[in-house]
């Protein structure tokens, strides 16, 4: 048999038959998908339980979407979490303290009264817009699974910790340290119900959302300020420009005044040249 090589592959002669076979493409070997840990598989169950249960709700989730979600079998999500139910508990509980960590440090971040109340309300809404499904996840009605963490029970203990500061400043001013907690109440359910409508809304931006939350809380409806703004120097110059405002409005005022008067005079005068002296 004769036999010959071609680029490209090679070609068998035999009686009078020639046949090329063409060059063979080794298989690529199969890269093997690295295995999660436990602790990875559980923190993805926990991410992807996250997202779901803001969706749809605990009842509206069931153990083989998130098993499906996740790529594995429903054994799994039950061998980490015993079901839907404790999933659910440890992402409400996780949420919970998460939120009450970054409002707790941002009541004692600062020494000043309003800027606690600021960082406060900036913290609330940060952790609106950066942990959206935590935050919808958080305000739903509380399940028998959860245990604590429910959203009443967190603004309870916001509650608690800004109670706690106000009786301290109550206390300083003679004021009647036993209103303290109605106060904390008050404050804590304005800021959260804002919260829960700018989750959907998203505007303005949280910054400004929480200096007029503040502007609210801190001055009153008497004393709104026209532009609040979290910057103290900003409050400052625009503190300034009302008082001169004012200013300006009291000297017109007062010019008004003037002519005024100045009017009245000279009519009584004109009026006293024509009273008949006989009279």
């Amino acid at each position: 048999m004769a036999e010959r090589r071609q680029a490209g592959g090679e070609t068998h002669q035999a009686g009078g038959l020639t046949a090329t076979i063409g060059d063979v493409t080794e298989p690529v070997p199969r890269t093997r998908r690295k295995r999660m840990t436990g602790k990875e598989r559980r923190e993805q169950l926990l991410n992807i339980g996250r997202t779901l249960f803001a969706e749809r709700g605990l009842d509206g989730t069931s153990v083989e979407e998130i098993a499906s979600a996740a790529g594995v079998s429903k054994p799994v999500v039950y061998e980490h979490f015993g079901g839907k139910e404790g999933l659910y508990a440890v992402v409400v509980d996780r949420e919970f303290e998460r939120l009450l960590r970054l409002v707790t440090e941002g009541l004692n971040s600062v020494t000043n009264y309003r800027s606690k109340l600021e960082k406060a309300a900036l913290a609330l809404l940060e952790y609106i817009e950066e942990h959206p499904d935590g935050f919808r996840i958080l305000v739903r009605d509380s399940h028998g699974g959860t245990g604590t963490g429910s959203y009443a029970s967190l603004l309870s203990e916001i509650a608690g910790e800004v109670e706690y500061i106000l009786a301290q400043e109550f206390d300083r001013h003679g004021y009647d340290v036993k209103f303290a907690p109605l106060y904390a109440q008050s404050l804590v359910g304005m800021v959260a119900l804002t919260g829960q409508w700018w989750l959907d809304v998203r505007k303005p931006r949280r910054e400004d959302v929480a200096a007029h939350v503040v502007n609210l809380a801190w001055n009153g409806l008497s004393g709104l300020e026209p532009r609040p703004s979290l910057d103290p120097r900003r409050r400052r110059k625009e503190l300034e420009r009302a008082e001169k405002r004012a200013e300006k409005a009291a000297a017109k005022a007062e010019k008004a005044e003037g002519r005024a008067a100045a009017k009245a005079q000279r009519r009584g005068r004109r009026d006293g040249d024509f009273t008949d002296p006989s009279a």
